[in-house]
């Protein structure tokens, strides 16, 4: 499969995102799900539905499900189908929904029945890493198995190559590697974190790169993405902006995003704003003799006080 680089637009909303997983019914085969369906491609497009962002990604997704769908088909004609590998690696700053989307996809290919379980495993460096010879290999296996028929998300994966060849964390990445190509049909391994330490990481073992068919770019939300944002959660607080809180918010986004330094969080930061506001506005009104219904759902531009980090 032809590798997927320089990816745009892969970009979430990571508040509206539901992170508690489902309790899912059995797996139907992927010629129902496909039947089922209006279309076969149908599935992204209702997943993703809400999400701001995400054109190229689900482009992408629906390039794979294509694919199945038609090696499936080729093996019932007596062709030859080909190896699918759905190992991902996530480059992208705080906030871009790295980890929302590698949820929604554990969800998505448990019902196109990709996945045998669909869960979804989140691990890190202690997770993986021992302090003593031979205890790396059993805890990152013993990770790997219970993210078998899921998803296995890594984020700050580059925190596994940073004692260099001496630390035990190389021990875990040659693990994952030998399990991502003998375990590749039920499950997917995503490895994420910030864009220039993850090609740094790339570095560490030669043959990590090419065990990953899609290199995934999580790009920084523009301003009218972030207002969008805004504007959800919002909405699912049951408030609203006046003309002038939505004003003010605008400009100070646009300020950000010109700053735009590596640490800037993207929705993290949106979120701790509407947050923030609903606490002042909370404050004004306690403080106010007599307020309406009204005034209980309506953000002004006095409780966007937009000085935070």
């Amino acid at each position: 499969m032809a590798q997927v680089q320089g990816y745009k637009n892969g970009r979430i909303n990571i508040i509206l995102q539901d992170q508690k997983m489902m309790e899912q019914p059995k797996a139907e085969s992927r010629t129902t799900v496909a039947k089922r369906m209006n279309s076969p491609l149908q599935l992204v497009d209702r997943e993703f539905s809400s999400f701001v962002g995400l054109k190229d990604l689900k482009t992408s997704i629906k390039e794979i499900y294509a694919s199945i769908l038609i090696n499936e088909k080729r093996k019932e004609s007596g062709l030859k189908d080909s190896k699918q590998v759905l190992h991902m690696l996530f480059k992208g700053n705080p906030g871009t929904g790295k980890t929302t989307v590698a949820r929604k996809l554990a969800k998505i290919y448990y019902e196109m029945n990709i996945l045998s379980k669909g869960h979804f495993i989140e691990a890190e460096r202690a997770d993986l890493v021992g302090e003593y010879i031979g205890q790396t290999a059993q805890k990152t296996r013993a990770i790997i198995q219970r993210a078998m028929g899921g998803v296995l998300f890594i984020d700050e994966a580059y925190s596994l190559s940073r004692g260099g060849e001496k630390d035990f964390g190389k021990e875990a990445i040659d693990t994952l590697v030998k399990h991502m190509e003998d375990q590749h049909q039920d499950l997917v391994l995503i490895l994420a974190g910030y864009p220039y330490e993850m090609e740094r990481f790339l570095t560490f073992n030669p043959g990590l790169e090419s065990r990953f068919p899609f290199i995934l770019e999580f790009d920084d939300y523009d301003v009218e993405e972030l207002m969008e944002i805004a504007k959800r959660m919002v909405d699912e607080r049951e408030y609203k902006f006046t003309r002038e809180a939505e004003w003010k918010l605008r400009n100070h986004l646009a300020r950000k995003v010109r700053a735009s330094s590596v640490n800037f969080s993207n929705a993290r930061y949106v979120r701790n704003v509407i947050e923030r506001a609903i606490r002042l506005h909370a404050v004004r009104l306690l403080s106010e003799d007599n307020y309406s219904s009204n005034d209980l759902m309506l953000l002004t531009g006095e409780d966007m006080l937009l000085d935070i980090e």
